[in-house]
């Protein structure tokens, strides 16, 4: 008996060993199906279920702490690897090997496998997926913002030693200058005190002592070499620990004069530049290096070590350790670089007088200066037409070629929606673009137009049959087509009567039974306690998108751009009847000028204007002594990357389907909310 039960409990327990076997691979499968959904849903990245070469690894990306080393250390193990990609800021990675034989190897291994990321002493799980392919552009290098230079080796590593060994951080506290310690960081300033408070210095009021004199060889050289016009009088020395930074800001305009210098001591930093449009540009600063802020740099980009405090950047990791420039997103080429304590000197002259700089948005001398005069909202036909041909027509002509080259990504719902079309279905894209959507159904047969001649002509070089015309007047049979598709369109005509009228010519064009399919901005951004991927993205200032999947990776779904810049002001006129004027929140006011919206920020307006920062080609500059990155706009580089402004009506929750339902002889199949955009599905009668 007393056998008998000891195999009894040997079975029980064997039992239980497989009830947790079977349990843990439930939660890994669960798990791993739940990584399936977030990807699809938020960044458009469709995983499937047979092998393939190609895998996404979530928990295994640069925006949870998982360096390129260690992680490429991990796949390595399972054969070979051909691609590696890290999004910068994204808890996910791709890989790609040399057979679908390594890769399936790989994804039974570290299926929900647990690992120890190197830096951060944390404990993550791996989940994979299978992807259909690993794909991506080059990215373009992004130029420094104009007025900026990074000089590398502008002083020896003895020299480093013996400044930083000139601070005494400790025996200081009673004498001659100034000493804090802030929230992220150790201070101290010579000559006068910028009291931060008010983010001013107290002119009358020197330090005695001026500026300490291991400063002077350096202060020399750089006017000698012409770095600055004037010698600095004041000085701020700030030291860093890692996980501590500098707030994004801009130096008083009223304290100090043009050129600002600062000096990079015992690290590397990677410094974050942002432009009130919304272009942001990161900066790696090497040690030994100085940094040259002049003219626009100085008075009107913000500048911070840190957006929130971190313990480590993201680098090339080709020339890690001797990059200096811009940090380009090149996912294939992204890791992560821990920060050490850096220190900085920077220098700057005392203003005497008010700043008189061409930057009255930003300046505090020029306060309640009248700005540039924006265009008003229109108040009939002739208006809403020269608004629309300034603000959108020519616009999109001048931009065609850079606005193409951001839009190669379809959006999945829209695929859905031309992929369950019987086949043979004749389908017009009305506002087709570059024609993006033109070629995902090969069973179909679709036609474009669009405003702009120039997006034509690329699509005319993609084999696609376009034309040119306007979306109020399409030369095309009515009731010839079997659907209809108007996607980010819409939202560009700037009157009530002329949105109506865009839907009136789409439903025209319908035969009885035919669908259309129409998308326009939501001026909710945040829907159902969800913020839309555009609220999520900071940084989006890419010259080239990344696609590293079927070419499936949903954008925010409205075309607007990574330089889109938000100022209160009107909502335009809606729908008197259905339309939920109560669930918008601008305020509506008869006559008032169109704002200028702000990137990655919540709508305060329905009309508006959307900044297009157009992306020119960047110049490489030759050396000579030390090594100097030279901005667009310089003197080196004289033209200015330009701004164009496009007009935009966002829509409010109702709207859209509220202007359909108004239509005699079609009715609404469907409306839905798809990351930031208000979509229906309207059917012909």
């Amino acid at each position: 008996m007393a056998a008998s039960s000891q195999i009894t409990s040997m079975e029980v327990q064997t039992m239980e060993d497989h009830l947790k076997v079977h349990k843990m691979k439930k939660k890994v499968l669960r798990k791993q199906v739940r990584a399936q959904h977030t990807l699809m849903r938020h960044e458009g990245i469709e995983c499937i279920s047979h092998a393939t070469q190609s895998l996404v690894i979530a928990n295994a990306g640069l925006g949870n702490g998982m360096s390129r080393h260690q992680l490429l250390r991990i796949v390595e193990e399972y054969g070979l690897v051909e691609t590696l990609l890290m999004p910068p800021n994204k808890p996910y990675s791709f890989v790609k090997y040399g057979t679908t034989e390594e890769a399936k190897k790989a994804f039974d291994a570290l299926n929900g496998k647990e690992v120890t990321l190197e830096d951060f002493s944390q404990n993550v799980v791996l989940y994979i997926n299978f992807v259909e392919k690993v794909f991506w552009r080059n990215a373009v290098p992004t130029s420094l913002p104009p007025g900026l230079m990074v000089i590398e080796k502008i002083i020896s590593p003895e020299e480093e030693r013996r400044m930083l060994e000139s601070i005494d951080w400790i025996g200081d506290e009673d004498t001659q200058n100034a000493q804090k310690t802030l929230k992220h960081r150790r201070v101290k300033h010579f000559g006068y005190e910028f009291c931060y408070d008010n983010n001013n210095v107290d002119k009358d009021k020197p330090l005695p002592g001026g500026l300490p004199e291991i400063c002077d060889l350096f202060l020399e050289k750089c006017l000698k070499q012409g770095y600055i016009k004037h010698k600095p009088d004041q000085l701020t020395i700030n030291q860093y620990e890692p996980g501590q930074g500098i707030p994004p800001h801009i130096d008083t305009h009223s304290a100090f004069e043009d050129e600002i210098i600062s000096l990079s001591l015992g690290a590397e930093i990677v410094m974050d530049f942002k432009h009130p449009d919304g272009h942001t540009v990161a900066i790696m600063l090497p040690r030994c290096s100085l940094l040259v802020m002049a003219g626009e740099s100085r008075y009107l980009w913000t500048h911070g070590c840190v957006i929130t405090p971190r313990k480590y950047d993201v680098v090339q990791a080709s020339e890690l350790g001797q990059k200096v420039g811009t940090i380009t997103a090149d996912v294939g080429d992204l890791t992560l670089n821990r920060r050490e304590t850096r220190t900085s000197f920077t220098f700057r002259k005392v203003r005497r007088s008010p700043c008189n700089c061409i930057y009255p948005s930003v300046c505090d001398s020029q306060k309640g200066q009248q700005r540039q005069v924006q265009p008003s909202f229109p108040h009939n036909e002739m208006e809403a037409s020269k608004l629309e041909q300034e603000y959108v027509h020519k616009v999109y002509e001048e931009i065609a070629t850079h606005f193409s080259s951001t839009r190669h990504s379809p959006w999945p719902r829209i695929v859905e929606f031309l992929r369950s079309l019987p086949k043979g279905s004749i389908v017009a894209d009305v506002g087709c673009g570059n024609g993006k959507y033109l070629g995902i159904n090969e069973d179909l047969y679709m036609v474009g137009c669009d405003r702009s001649k120039n997006l034509v002509d690329i699509c005319g070089e993609k084999n696609f049959q376009a034309f040119v015309c306007d979306a109020l007047s399409v030369p095309i049979r009515s009731g010839s087509c079997d659907a209809c598709i108007s996607i980010a369109v819409i939202h560009h005509f700037s009157t009530t009567e002329r949105r109506l009228a865009t839907i009136r010519e789409l439903a025209r064009l319908l035969r009885p039974g035919g669908m259309a399919l129409i998308y326009v901005w939501a001026m909710e951004q945040e829907y159902k306690n969800q913020k839309s991927k555009y609220l999520k993205e900071k940084n989006a200032s890419k010259d080239k998108d990344e696609e590293i999947n079927t070419g499936m990776a949903q954008r925010p779904l409205c075309d607007q751009m990574p330089d889109s810049s938000s100022q209160d002001s009107a909502c335009s006129d809606r729908l008197p009847d259905d339309s939920k004027d109560e669930d918008c929140d601008a305020e509506s006011v008869a006559d008032s000028r169109l704002p200028v919206h702000t990137n990655r920020t919540s709508f305060h307006s329905q009309d508006l204007l959307v900044p297009w920062h157009l992306k020119g080609s960047t110049k490489k500059k030759g050396e000579s002594g030390d090594t100097v990155s030279f901005p667009a706009g310089s003197k080196e580089q004289k033209e200015l990357s330009p701004v164009f402004h496009r007009y935009y009506h966002v829509f409010c929750e109702g709207e859209l389907e509220a202007a359909c339902r108004s239509l005699d002889g079609v009715r609404v199949q469907k409306s839905y909310y798809d990351q930031g955009n208000w979509c229906v599905v309207l059917q012909k009668l």
